[in-house]
């Protein structure tokens, strides 16, 4: 016979004990719904960082870093291709989503615990016992037949523990929500650093094969020069030596683009080269990237998702503490069924075959060796973590806008100073080749001006490229298109 913890009454002078006991089950309802709440400390703890951010040179945008799209944030089609093609295919990004759902059905487990569980069941026995067992001294045959439904060990939750711990299970689905949306603005970042990083690295590469012809034209000449006898063999090997450096350089250019494409096509889940499909890519003068200020160090705690994130673990600790707390005191648990009984099987559902079982109980902790105050101990302890871990976040998110916005301050100093160095070195350059060409120096002078000329070239591009990727730091680490996200999902 199943169980159902409504109590139903037989006719008859029990029916009228019985119907006594529903009035107390509708209170004991009714408690379980204005018992003692879940504690969950709302408040949350002063900031552990200063009330502004240092070196911060005031750029201004239309919107805030978290209300700019990263399609408006970096406005290129191409790049925005690539980013939609992560979004479909990153394996880091799968796994946070069915971590949410992981947590949401982990959440409606626990949520379950709040209601009855009623069930329906059917059974049946039929046996025979031996006459030299049976006081009549006669073998019997006797059958039994059930109908019925009913619930099993229902709490009635006076103290809140069970609706602390389905509070503690939603925060856990809200915390991997956040992270979620969190790993999603990291991918965005990774692919957009990526691909400043291939335009960096095509655009030195480039530089890098102009100056292979270059060189190997010179080396053409001055192998000319030294067959007919106006050229020394020394400065045919010098000329033979810049040729080779440059060709060294080349090669190691080649190698990291094709492990910057590499990376870019472990975020995407594409060839890099199949996408762009022979397409040329923008030099970095042609890329654009949201020049964004800081806002006030609070705002981070509601744009980026990793501290939301953090601060819903907070939450799930501390309704863990309260559900610690409820345990210690007496749990009510409410065990009944209804049906029909006979023992005969025509008979089951004829008048007088009704049945019932009511069966309320009371547990109350005196003696437990410790382990309900180790279980509350432990779970202050997790919340004691959960809270430095919240304050640990939000210090490093200030450092994330601190460091980024100093590279940012201090990259556009480097930016302006190399271009007047470039443009310096290139005229010493055109200097020494004159005055070798009039002999008035050697040609070491000359060999010493394009080596420096080179790296002077090579410098200012990934100077120029750090630029953007701290104007890139700068929108990501105050919460960039965090409110914006779900147009891009």
């Amino acid at each position: 016979m199943t169980e159902f913890k409504t109590p139903f009454a037989a006719p008859g002078r029990g029916m009228r004990q019985k119907w006594l006991l529903l009035p107390w089950f509708v209170c004991m309802s009714a408690m379980q719904g204005c018992g003692m709440a879940p504690f969950l400390d709302s408040s949350l703890p002063a900031l552990p960082v200063p009330s502004s951010y240092p070196q911060d040179t005031g750029a201004s945008s239309v919107a805030a870093a978290p209300d700019i799209a990263w399609a408006q944030a970096v406005p290129d089609p191409r790049l925005h291709k690539l980013m939609t093609l992560a979004l479909e295919n990153n394996r880091d990004l799968r796994i946070a989503a069915l971590r949410v759902e992981e947590a949401r059905a982990a959440w409606g487990i626990q949520r379950a615990d709040l209601f009855p569980t009623i069930g329906a069941s059917a059974n049946g026995n039929r046996a025979r016992t031996p006459g030299d067992i049976n006081l009549s001294g006669r073998s019997m045959l006797t059958s039994q037949y059930q109908v019925g439904v009913g619930l099993d060990q229902w709490e009635l939750d006076l103290w809140g523990r069970v609706r602390s711990l389905n509070e503690a299970a939603l925060q856990s689905y809200f915390s991997a929500d956040e992270m979620r949306r969190a790993a999603t603005l990291s991918l965005f970042n990774q692919v957009a650093q990526g691909w400043l990083g291939l335009l960096e690295l095509e655009e030195r590469l480039a530089l890098a094969r102009t100056e292979v012809v270059s060189r190997a034209e010179t080396l053409r000449i001055f192998t000319r020069r030294f067959e007919v006898g106006s050229a020394s063999r020394f400065d045919l090997e010098q000329v033979r030596v810049l040729s080779t450096q440059a060709d060294a350089l080349l090669a190691q250019l080649e190698q990291l683009r094709a492990q910057q494409a590499n990376g870019l096509a472990l975020l995407a889940g594409v060839s890099i080269d199949d996408m762009l499909q022979g397409d040329m890519l923008p030099g970095l003068n042609a890329v654009s990237v949201a020049e964004v200020g800081a806002s006030l160090p609070s705002e981070l705690l509601t744009a980026r998702p990793d501290i939301l994130a953090a601060e819903r673990d907070l939450f799930a600790a501390q309704a863990n503490v309260a559900a610690a707390r409820a345990a210690f005191f007496p749990r009510i648990a409410l065990t009944g069924s209804i049906g029909t009984a006979s023992a005969e099987l025509s008979g089951l559902f004829s008048s007088g075959s009704r049945a019932w079982t009511w069966a309320p109980s009371i547990s109350v902790p005196i003696f437990t060796a410790g382990r309900l105050q180790a279980g509350l101990d432990a779970a202050k302890m997790r919340e004691a973590a959960a809270l430095a871990n919240y304050e640990k976040t939000i210090q490093g998110a200030f450092r994330d806008v601190a460091d980024a916005l100093a590279a940012r301050q201090w990259l556009t100093r480097q930016l302006q100073v190399q271009e007047e160095a470039l443009t310096g070195q290139r005229e010493r350059a055109r200097l020494a080749k004159l005055r070798y060409d009039a002999g008035s120096s050697t040609f070491l002078e000359v060999l010493d001006a394009e080596r420096d000329l080179l790296n002077a070239e090579q410098q200012r591009v990934q100077t120029q490229r750090a630029l953007l990727s701290a104007r890139l730091a700068v929108f990501s680490a105050l919460g960039g298109g965090a409110r914006a996200l779900e147009s891009v999902e």
